[in-house]
C-alpha cells in the first residue's frame, strides 16, 4: 500500500493504531498482556485561570478494584 493510498482512507493516527494493534496480537500470550497494560492511557485537564492551575480532572478514571469484594468469608 503506497501512502498516497492509506492517506486517502485514513489519518496518521488512525494508521499508527492499526498497526499497533495488529503487532500487539500477533505477540505471544504474556508479551501482549505487558504491551497492552503499556498501551493504556490516562487524561487529564487542568483549569487555568489568571495563571493559577485549578483542580486536575480525569477524564476516563480507572476503576479501583474494591479488596473486600474478592474476600473468602
Amino acid at each position: 500500500m503506497s501512502s498516497v493510498t492509506w492517506r486517502s482512507v485514513f489519518s496518521y493516527n488512525k494508521f499508527i493504531q492499526i498497526t499497533a494493534r495488529a503487532l500487539r496480537n500477533s505477540l505471544q500470550e504474556t508479551h501482549r498482556l505487558a504491551a497492552e497494560k503499556r498501551g493504556l492511557t490516562a487524561l487529564r485537564y487542568q483549569k487555568w485561570e489568571d495563571g493559577v492551575g485549578g483542580t486536575q480532572t480525569m477524564l476516563n478514571p480507572t476503576l479501583k478494584k474494591d479488596p473486600t469484594k474478592n474476600a473468602v468469608v
